[in-house]
């Protein structure tokens, strides 16, 4: 067998489970089929450097339990690999790096196999994934189109099936806005929760490594390995608190009136995708995003461009002319601010960051476009600045704003182009994007990039998400019963409805209110499945939850259908004197039921 087009983390690591893929074979196969003259690559590894990736995991023992064992990625050529060329597509730039990137040594101590290094508007500069000299990368639906930037190349290797995900870099939206021109998942995580360490600075305080992947699901899994606070990175941080979930019916705010530049299959997918997020139960707000667009021109109009030129001056000294044209006049720019310029334009930016938060208090997110428009290669070069500015119009300002953000796919345009939007979240919200990004997955499920393969059915998580727990709610906690407020009120997210163990009993309690059962463990011969839903709560949330339960109920450690053990309502054994049994009804919805 060998490795199919469009195939998501979870094939590849069922088809290792199932011994139906031997890894050796399958990744060089995979690495036979990239093609030096494609544009997207800019280094393919050798058959060697994969199998001593192979060979560094077979000599660590039992590699087949790592999360990533044998998964294929690529990386934008700004990030390092050790023992590789980085260039930034700047071949004048180039040097041998001597350690992986601290994104890319977490994937490797996971289980991924590096097989090429990507393509990229030169230094991480540019939305438009034309500004190289390695080539223009085509968009993936239609190669008279631009795929986006800077971070072309990776997006186009996962939306094209090569490779189930890549990563990117964002500072001004180069992690989405290739994402909503190839039909992909662009996750931009809050500044300082994955490592820059190891990548070329585009804006050092504004820069973000980036995942592209097919669905969300992988999304999160690659997230996961690469989270993590590194003392060697300045502007690593660590998360304060968990992330709060999304009301089941969120509050968004949109742009009351998107400019589009002309492009009316922008414009009506768009409105599409709002009558369909509202059929969701999404409230919409229309909101005056003056305060977006003024800190969004600080980063090019403002001295902001002068912490690109700090990445590359000595560079630029003796090998500007070796730049790209579009690119070095771009950074020239710095040498018209000061350093009191840049004082007051912080100052500034922290006025607009606070206005910014303060606004989306009384929101779960902001909604945008990705893009306000999808430009031919051809129009980009009439007017490469202008138009790539304009790609920039909903995503410049979110780093500096210090917020989480996630593109997620939206369907086709009338012109069959991708269409994508784009939730941002105030820092350290990134679960519960990545939440609300599978419900929407789940309700307008799209095609695996520009494969014509349907997504596969989604996962749940095996395990909460960091700072949370797993509850089992049987009783009047259940959705749409009359205590399910306390746990929607404490910021808890629905995960599945399921089963316990075949040995336990349900009973329904006597002078409660609102009615109550209670379950208790039995010999397996005397009990049944119970019907229950799980639920993820934040930590800080717990304690004053279970301080709401009352006597004979409690919280303990409940068995389920499927082996794993959760914390759930139990009951104290002397509460069931005189209670009636309903355990064959299997479950306490179906109990409500029967009595009406």
């Amino acid at each position: 067998m060998t490795p199919q087009t469009g195939w998501t983390v979870n094939d590849w690591r069922q088809a290792y489970q199932k011994k139906t893929l031997e890894p050796r074979a399958a990744l060089q196969s995979l690495r036979a089929q990239l093609s030096v003259d494609d544009p997207a690559w800019i280094y393919i590894l050798t058959e060697e450097e994969v199998d001593a990736q192979l060979q560094q995991l077979q000599d660590r023992g039992m590699p087949e339990t790592l999360p990533l064992y044998g998964v294929p990625f690529v990386i934008k050529d700004n990030i390092d690999a050790a023992g590789l060329p980085t260039t930034a597509a700047c071949p004048a730039y180039r040097y041998l790096a001597s350690d992986d990137a601290n994104s890319v040594a977490r994937l490797k101590a996971a289980g991924a196999i590096l097989i090429a290094k990507t393509n990229l508007d030169q230094f991480a500069t540019g939305l438009v994934g034309t500004r190289s000299p390695y080539g223009a990368v085509p968009n993936s639906f239609n190669p008279d189109y631009v795929s986006g930037g800077s971070s072309s190349g990776s997006a186009v290797a996962v939306s094209r099936g090569l490779v189930p995900f890549s990563l990117g870099t964002d500072t001004a939206g180069s992690g989405r806005v290739p994402a909503g021109f190839n039909n992909i998942v662009g996750l931009k995580p809050t500044k300082g929760r994955f490592s820059i360490s190891g990548v070329v600075p585009a804006c050092k305080s504004l820069d973000c490594v980036s995942v592209f992947a097919l669905n969300v699901e992988d999304a999160e899994t690659v997230a996961s390995v690469m989270e993590g606070f590194d003392y060697t990175d300045g502007y690593s941080r660590r998360a304060p608190h968990p992330a709060r979930y999304f009301a089941e019916n969120p509050r968004f705010g949109i742009p009351a009136q998107p400019e589009w530049f002309g492009d009316q299959h922008a414009q009506a997918a768009w409105k599409r995708t709002l009558e369909q997020l509202e059929l969701q139960g999404v409230e919409l707000v229309p909101l005056d995003f003056t305060p977006m667009q003024t800190l969004a021109q600080l980063l090019y109009s403002g001295p902001w461009v002068a912490e690109r030129h700090a990445a590359v001056d000595d560079f630029m000294a003796d090998h500007g002319n070796g730049m790209n044209e579009v690119v070095r006049g771009i950074i020239e720019q710095a040498t018209k601010f000061s350093a009191t310029d840049a004082y007051k334009a912080e100052y500034r930016r922290a006025e607009l960051a606070r206005e910014i938060q303060t606004l989306m208090q009384s929101l779960d997110a902001l909604l945008v476009p990705t893009a306000p428009r999808l430009p031919t290669i051809a129009q980009v070069q009439a007017d490469p600045v202008k138009v790539n500015s304009q790609l920039g119009t909903w995503t410049n300002f979110v780093n500096l704003a210090d917020c989480s953000a996630l593109a997620l796919p939206a369907g086709l345009r009338t012109d069959g182009l991708p269409f994508g939007i784009t939730l941002i979240a105030p820092a350290w919200q990134d679960a519960a994007l990545a939440d609300f990004g599978r419900r929407w997955q789940r309700a307008q499920p799209w095609k695996r990039g520009a494969t014509d393969l349907p997504l596969p059915e989604p996962v749940e998580p095996e395990t909460p998400p960091e700072g949370h727990v797993r509850l089992a709610v049987v009783g009047a906690h259940l959705s749409g019963m009359p205590l399910n407020t306390q746990l929607t009120e404490r910021h808890a997210r629905f995960v599945q409805s399921t089963f316990t163990a075949d040995h336990y009993r349900l009973f329904a309690l006597p002078n409660t209110t609102p009615p109550k059962p209670g379950l208790i463990r039995a010999a397996s011969d005397t009990g049944g499945e119970i019907t229950v839903e799980l639920w993820d709560m934040p930590l800080d949330q717990f304690g004053r939850f279970v301080n709401l339960v009352p006597a004979p109920l409690g919280i303990g450690t409940l068995t389920l259908k499927d082996g794993r053990e959760v914390k759930g309502f139990i009951c104290e054994g002397a509460a069931i004197e005189g209670a009636e049994e309903i355990t064959q009804l299997g479950g306490w919805r179906a109990y409500i039921e029967s009595l009406q």
